[in-house]
C-alpha cells in the first residue's frame, strides 16, 4: 500500500449515479472515487437490494475497493471531472 494515498472514512451512496463515493487524498489533491452497484454486487456475490446492503459490502470488501482505487491513482487514470471510477 502507498503510504502517500489516504483513503478518508467519508463512504455515502448516491442514489442518483447507483454508486458509492469515497474520496482519497494523494498528489497534493482530494480525489474523489466512484464504485458501481454492479461492481459492489459483484465483489459481495449478491444482489444488494437496499443502501444499507451496498455500503456493507464496500465496509467488508474496503481493502481490496482501496488497492483498485489506488492503482488507478498511481497509473494517473482520471476521468475528465478529476475522478476514479471503479464501474
Amino acid at each position: 500500500m502507498n503510504q502517500s494515498i489516504l483513503f478518508n472514512d467519508d463512504a455515502i451512496w448516491l442514489e442518483s449515479e447507483q454508486s458509492v463515493r469515497f474520496s482519497a487524498q494523494a498528489l497534493g489533491s482530494l480525489i474523489q472515487c466512484h464504485i458501481s452497484r454492479h461492481r459492489l454486487e459483484s465483489l459481495a456475490g449478491d444482489a444488494l437490494p437496499r443502501p444499507v446492503d451496498l455500503l456493507g459490502a464496500f465496509a467488508s470488501h474496503r481493502f481490496e475497493i482501496e488497492e483498485l482505487a489506488e492503482q488507478h491513482i498511481e497509473a494517473q487514470e482520471f476521468a475528465e471531472d478529476g475522478g476514479i471510477y471503479l464501474f
